[in-house]
């Protein structure tokens, strides 16, 4: 997959470059990172990108010229490593907290591109002209703001990249994280067998792995419920699932 990153401050993507996961689906060539400075593409000898906003107010906003011949030049980029250029196969995709909220679901669709093209954001935002131009969605990571859209486009990255086929070494391990079946992971034990006094379940010591397998959806339900109601009130169980759900209930009425 082609990844293209428009930034002021490409430096900032060594860490999704050079490190974990992600830096060795890089050094495999599983995955191609493009850093662009769209100050490369700016005329004056300040090689300034920024200008005040028309109608007065604070701070300063990113201009559209250099941004949309930096686009360019990545759309180009991407069509030299194969990918089809457009919104449906490789989309330019603006980190906003004005954007659609990233989610698992989501993520799982992103994975499907030959590529994106990230924009990342500075100072009071971007000419708005360049954004219905040339950006085909928006994307946030909350109801909240960062001081540019660098570390979003890293964690939408990280977030795409692990869903790609062959990156991570068990395709099972993204499979079962929280999100990805519509309630949160359980828990999780190693060794030693006790710590702090308290025990490995003994479920997960048995072997039985039809009994670990009800254990850990019984686990995820809980704690689902406890920790986010909003999406165990979204949940839609699978045949097997709704089979467990009723044995958990007959057994939660045993109980008294």
């Amino acid at each position: 997959m082609y990844f293209a990153v428009i930034s002021i401050f490409p430096e900032m993507f060594a860490t999704i470059r050079e490190f974990g996961i992600t830096g060795r689906a890089v050094t495999q060539e599983q995955i191609t990172i493009d850093c662009i400075n769209p100050r490369d593409y700016t005329t004056d000898n300040y090689r300034r990108i920024d200008e005040r906003p028309y109608g007065g107010g604070p701070g300063m906003v990113m201009m559209a010229e250099p941004l949309s011949k930096a686009i360019e030049d990545a759309r180009l980029r991407a069509s030299q490593h194969g990918c089809r250029v457009g919104s449906e196969h490789c989309p330019v995709i603006y980190m906003s907290p004005q954007g659609q909220t990233l989610s698992e679901s989501s993520v799982i669709s992103m994975a499907k591109y030959d590529g994106m093209i990230l924009l990342c954001g500075r100072y009071e935002g971007i000419d708005e002209r360049l954004l219905t131009q040339y950006v085909d969605m928006e994307v946030s990571l909350g109801d909240y703001v960062l001081t540019g859209g660098e570390l979003p486009a890293m964690v939408l990255m990280d977030s795409v990249i692990r869903r790609l086929p062959d990156i991570m070494g068990d395709d099972k391990s993204a499979e079962q994280d929280s999100f990805v079946d519509g309630l949160l992971d359980c828990p999780h034990y190693t060794k030693p067998h006790e710590f702090a006094g308290i025990a490995v379940p003994e479920v997960l010591l048995s072997g039985h792995h039809a009994n670990i397998a009800k254990w850990r959806f019984s686990q995820q339900v809980s704690r689902t419920q406890a920790r986010r109601p909003d999406l165990w009130q979204a949940f839609t169980p699978t045949l097997t699932q709704a089979k467990w759900l009723e044995a958990l209930a007959k057994a939660d009425k045993n109980e008294f």
